[in-house]
């Protein structure tokens, strides 16, 4: 064959090779909407996400701004379902794209496509990928810098350093656990032989132009006196402070199990083979940041950014290895992972009705996994017991609210305790005929009115306010209207409690109260 030819072949396989990486990207893409069953609604922080998209903003309490600018279009759009989770499933598929990219620049060919696709589509990652939440930009941006990196090892073309340092600033933008792994890059260059890159001016022109894609929000956080701080601080005692090292360490397992295997193999490859030498810094990269997120009492699904740039060198690296004499071992390995996978899909994605699965999950004994952030065990999944009777609690607030006589209907505030059933109110509000509902929990707390004219309040939450919440004491009647009875559901047992007839206090506490809790955030 001379090179004539050679090239024309190779240029058609490339073309094939290419085709077949769209195609497997397209059924990531759609898969997702025909797995969950419509019965779900959002999930509880998809509320709070889609509420952020009402208040554009450089910044908020939990976030920085990325994910608000899809959250307005879901909002332009309509918000409906669809708008909602295409989001997700559309960088999903960008995320395998650039997994597919690593493969194919190594040579990979179409074995190793199929094996780098399975943990989207039958892993945890298939649940990642369809929450409207900043979990999906947050590993996309990881896959995306470790793609520019592994690009730049391959060409040396300093206009990869650039991509490195705008996918910097945009991960920063869309979540700050992004320096988690810039931090951890940045060190595995160190260690190895790439830390010449610190002597190219490139770098440092990229860090730049990574520095002011993320300076309006960390001067909005300056401004605010660093919510992100109290955020973390909040996390870190209700939830990170029960996170056992070990348990985090099992979980790295545990989460992608139908394809753990390849992972593995990547990890393998670039840390022993002579061939994955060149890309050690990713091996690295991978240690560095698991030990950060184990230091600092991570949840186990914070390191997830990590493992499509594993997959990536896995899929090549054992498609190599079962090329000739083992290429038997294909079967088994495909066998257990789409066995595993379709066995495990009940738990990955909410492919039937709540009740069906409790009763699924009691059966097969699942249910024996679901530790909630409780720490005590329900039926369901966590998330997916986040994904029900929201609309059924806008339906009760919302009769509720309409059974006041229409004069007192425009002296009545709506207010919820948590930004989810605040979110969620919001979300069905027209449909329900509620007015704008209010909470002081997370973000909520910065669209809170400064001033205030209301008799009647109408509480949405799990207790009673006891005797030292003095804006509660200020109302002539309190009555308990309803509940809500779903014992699937997160927030089983949330009441409706209406104050009425407020007395000439109440609006000047009310204003106080919330100055200075906003005080707290103003500089």
């Amino acid at each position: 064959m001379n090179a004539l030819q050679y090239l024309s072949t190779n240029k058609l396989f490339m073309q094939k090779t290419n085709r077949i990486l769209y195609l497997l990207a397209l059924i990531k893409l759609i898969l997702p909407f025909f797995l969950q069953n419509s019965f779900y609604q959002p999930h509880r922080d998809e509320f709070l996400y889609l509420a952020e998209g009402h208040h554009m903003a450089w910044g908020y309490m939990e976030v920085p701004p990325l994910l608000s600018v899809f959250a307005w279009l879901t909002n332009l759009f309509g918000d409906s379902m669809f708008w909602i989770k295409i989001w997700p499933a559309l960088f999903g598929a960008f995320t395998f794209i650039l997994v597919g990219k690593i493969i194919l620049s190594l040579g990979g060919k179409t074995f190793a496509l199929f094996l780098g696709w399975l943990p989207f589509v039958i892993d945890g990652y298939m649940r990642l990928f369809f929450l409207f939440q900043p979990n999906f930009l947050e590993v996309f941006f990881w896959t995306a810098i470790a793609y520019s990196i592994i690009t730049y090892i391959q060409t040396q073309k300093n206009s990869w350093l650039y991509i490195f340092g705008i996918c910097t600033g945009l991960g920063m933008m869309s979540k700050y656990s992004v320096a988690f792994y810039v931090v951890s890059i940045a060190a595995g260059l160190l260690i190895t032989r790439h830390r010449k890159i610190f002597l190219n001016k490139h770098f440092y022109y990229a860090a730049i132009i990574a520095l002011i894609i993320f300076l309006p929000n960390l001067i909005w956080q300056y401004n605010h006196r660093f919510p992100v701080i109290t955020h973390m601080s909040e996390l870190q005692d209700e939830q990170l402070k029960f996170i056992n090292p070990l348990e985090f360490v099992i979980s790295q397992f545990m989460m992608n199990l139908p394809c753990v295997y390849i992972w593995i193999a990547g990890l393998f490859f670039v840390i022993f083979s002579y061939a994955g030498k060149p890309y050690r810094v990713i091996a690295w990269a991978y240690l560095c940041v698991i030990a950060l997120l184990v230091g600092l009492h991570g949840k186990d699904y914070y390191a997830l950014g990590a493992y499509p740039v594993l997959f990536a060198f896995g899929a090549y690296h054992l498609e190599k290895a079962t090329a000739e004499k083992l290429k038997w071992v294909r079967y088994p390995l495909l066998v257990f992972s789409i066995g595993f996978g379709v066995y495990a899909m009940p738990l990955t994605m909410p492919v039937a009705k709540p009740e069906s699965l409790a009763k699924y999950y009691a059966y097969t004994g699942m249910n024996k996994l679901f530790k909630w952030e409780d720490q005590q065990y329900h039926p369901l999944p966590q998330d997916f017991a986040d994904m029900i009777g929201w609309k059924e609690m806008a339906e009760k607030a919302g009769r509720v609210y309409n059974s006041l006589p229409p004069a007192e209907r425009s002296k009545t505030m709506v207010y919820c305790r948590g930004y989810f059933s605040a979110g969620a109110l919001n979300f069905y509000r027209k449909e329900f005929r509620l007015p704008e509902v209010y909470s002081d929990n997370a973000s909520f707390l910065f669209w809170m009115p400064d001033t205030y004219n209301f008799k009647n309040l109408l509480l949405v939450a799990h207790n009673i306010p006891d005797s030292t919440d003095k804006v509660f004491q200020q109302f002539e009647k309190m009555t308990v209207k309803d509940s809500l009875v779903y014992p699937l559901f997160r927030e089983n047992g949330m009441r409706f409690i209406l104050y009425e007839n407020g007395n000439d206090s109440l609006n000047k506490l009310t204003e106080k109260g919330i100055a200075e809790l906003k005080g707290k955030f103003r500089r």
